[in-house]
């Protein structure tokens, strides 16, 4: 009609969506200012590992570590009053091989709390991650190394595991983690089928 071959205008289409595509995401980059989900919560993306993610002086909201079977684990920044539901999604949200179910998204967050989705069993694999190990740890005895190996353990939280099992004379119960600042519910109840008392 115009002259336009179909191969013509495909292309244009394409670089027309090519366009979209870099507004997008130059206007959701926002400079390192955070972005707000559907839900209003605001959070920072990517890992602090990785360096991608700059926590504000603003000491208003929540920073909480998502960790586990979950597409963009890391540390984010949430507003007051977030709830697991809200990391989870800032998170990108459970993998395929997730179990999100096994945490209490309704649960509200504290500041430096630790969030961790755990594998699902079936689908022929285990409920451990790749890599996993064969049976429960012994928190009594465990080793630094041995903590970091379990999944929602950290360096940081294996050394205050170490330090309050020293403090108080050892743990009989994997419910005693409770009392170590950054230990949530979710870590508890992921720790269960790891740990041993």
């Amino acid at each position: 009609m115009f002259g336009i071959s179909r191969i013509q205008l495909f292309g244009c289409g394409l670089v027309a969506a090519a366009i979209v595509a870099v507004g997008l995401g130059v206007s959701g980059s926002g400079g390192g200012d955070g972005a707000a989900g559907a839900d209003g919560a605001s959070y920072e993306s990517g890992a602090v590992g990785a360096g991608a993610v700059e926590i504000s002086d603003d000491r208003s909201g929540l920073v909480v570590h998502v960790a586990g079977a979950v597409r963009n684990p890391g540390v984010y920044e949430l507003k007051a009053g977030s709830r697991v539901i809200d990391a989870l999604r800032a998170a990108g949200g459970a993998t395929r091989d997730g179990d999100a179910s096994a945490v209490n998204l309704a649960a509200p967050l504290a500041d430096g709390q630790q969030v961790v989705v755990p594998w699902r069993a079936g689908r022929g694999g285990s409920a451990e991650p790749p890599g996993g190990r064969g049976g429960p740890v012994n928190i009594a005895t465990a080793s630094q190394a041995e903590l970091e190996e379990l999944d929602g353990i950290g360096p940081a939280t294996a050394a205050k595991i170490i330090a309050y099992r020293q403090e108080k004379g050892g743990i009989t119960s994997i419910e005693q983690l409770a009392e170590i600042h950054g230990i949530g519910p979710a870590t508890i109840e992921l720790l269960k089928n790891q740990l041993s008392p």
